[in-house]
C-alpha cells in the first residue's frame, strides 16, 4: 500500500509539472503594442458673427439659439454713429413656442446710408436676451447688386449667409447641398400647395460648408424654390 501511494503521488506531481509547463508556453511574449489616442475635431464657434450682404446695403448677424422662425431675432431699430452700428432686437412673442435645439440663425440688418461699407464697422446689438459687439472688416470687394437679387457672404471659414427676398411665410428650405471645389449647389424644397403672403422681405439662410482653398472664388448655384441662379459669396 505504501508503494502504491508513493507511485500515485509521484505520478500526480509529474502531471502537474507538465500542465504548468504547458500554461507557461501560452503566456504572451514581449510588450503590448501601444494604441494611438483618439483625436476629436475642434468644436465650432458659437460666438456671434456677421457678414456683408446685398452689396453692402445690409449685414447678416449670426446668433445661436432655437431654430423656430418665431424665435429668430428680428432687427427692430438700427442706428449709426460713424462706423459704429447699434441694433435693437425686437422682443419675441411671449406666446411663441421655441424648439430646444441650438443652431445658427441669421438676422438681416439694413445698413444706415451714413455708413461706408468699404470701411471697417462694429455692430453692437441687444434685446431678446442677447447682447454683444461684432467687428466686421470693410467690404472693399463688394459689388453693386440689383434690388431683390440673392446675395451671399462668409461669416466664418465654413459658414455662409444667403440672402433671398420674398414672402415672410414661405422662407427657403434647403433640401440638399452638394459641394465642389469652387462652390456648392443648393437645392430648395418646393411646395406648390403652400399659401404664401404677398409681402416682400429679406430672408437669411445659414449654410455650412467645408472650408474652401480659395473662398474669394466660391459660388453658390441655387435650384428650386423660384431661386434658380448663381450667387458669388463675398468676404
Amino acid at each position: 500500500m505504501r508503494i502504491r501511494t508513493g507511485l500515485t503521488i509521484a505520478a500526480l506531481a509529474a502531471s502537474l509539472t507538465i500542465a504548468l509547463s504547458g500554461c507557461a508556453q501560452l503566456e504572451p511574449v514581449g510588450s503590448p503594442i501601444p494604441t494611438a489616442e483618439p483625436t476629436s475635431a475642434p468644436e465650432p464657434s458659437t460666438d456671434p458673427a456677421a457678414a456683408w450682404l446685398d452689396g453692402g446695403r445690409g449685414i447678416g448677424l449670426v446668433t445661436f439659439g432655437s431654430s423656430s422662425l418665431a424665435c429668430t431675432p428680428v432687427a427692430e431699430d438700427v442706428t449709426a454713429d460713424g462706423q459704429a452700428i447699434t441694433v435693437t432686437l425686437a422682443e419675441p412673442d411671449a406666446k411663441a413656442v421655441c424648439t430646444a435645439d441650438f443652431t445658427a440663425r441669421g438676422t438681416y440688418i439694413a445698413v444706415p446710408e451714413s455708413v461706408d461699407p468699404k470701411a471697417d464697422v462694429t455692430v453692437s446689438f441687444r434685446g431678446t436676451g442677447f447682447q454683444g459687439l461684432v467687428p466686421l472688416s470693410g467690404g472693399g470687394a463688394l459689388s453693386p447688386v440689383a434690388d431683390g437679387k440673392p446675395t451671399a457672404g462668409w461669416f466664418s471659414s465654413t459658414g455662409i449667409l444667403l440672402l433671398t427676398w420674398g414672402s415672410s411665410t414661405c422662407r427657403p428650405v434647403v433640401s440638399d447641398l452638394a459641394e465642389e471645389a469652387s462652390g456648392a449647389t443648393v437645392t430648395f424644397a418646393s411646395d406648390a400647395k403652400q399659401a404664401c403672403t404677398m409681402d416682400f422681405v429679406p430672408r437669411v439662410t445659414v449654410l455650412e460648408v467645408k472650408a474652401p482653398a480659395d473662398p474669394s472664388s466660391y459660388t453658390l448655384t441655387l435650384k428650386g424654390g423660384g431661386l434658380d441662379g448663381e450667387v458669388p459669396v463675398a468676404g
